[in-house]
């Protein structure tokens, strides 16, 4: 049988998303938990991803001004219930997702392809107008 293909977040997914990504950004930011890692390394919330039935939550992170991230994802998992009850005070639902944490790595990749763009021969190959073909002179 074959898979079916995924579907997108609905709209009330990406609406509850955003209030948990706000909450839990805001119990970070205010210091309203309390871990020495993430005073010392303080995170940013970069994202949350919903399940279907809304009772998952995959929050994507980041340290702020990158670096070595695995501190703060065991700072983060050790905090995680006290961050679930956060979110259920300020996002009013009939069930608080369960939390997960994983390493936004979007930065990365996009610092990966900057510094390719920048390398003296790709850019000497969008100066050509990315033109590999030779020119026909018969014309």
């Amino acid at each position: 049988m074959a898979k079916q293909p995924a579907k997108a977040p609905s709209q009330r997914q990406l609406r509850v998303a955003e209030e948990i990504r706000q909450a839990l950004s805001q119990a970070l930011e205010r210091g309203d938990i309390y871990e020495p890692e993430l005073t010392r390394r303080p995170v940013t919330i970069t994202g949350v991803s919903l399940s279907p039935d809304m009772r998952n939550a995959m929050v994507s992170f980041t340290p702020l001004g990158g670096g070595e991230a695995e501190a703060s994802l065991k700072a983060l998992t050790r905090q995680k219930g006290h961050l679930r009850n956060h979110v259920a005070q300020k996002v009013h639902m009939k069930y608080v997702p369960a939390l997960r944490f994983i390493e936004d790595k979007s930065f990365d990749v996009a610092d990966h392809i900057g510094a390719l763009l920048r390398d003296p021969h790709v850019a000497q190959d969008l100066a050509d107008g990315g033109s590999n073909e030779p020119e026909n002179e018969d014309d």
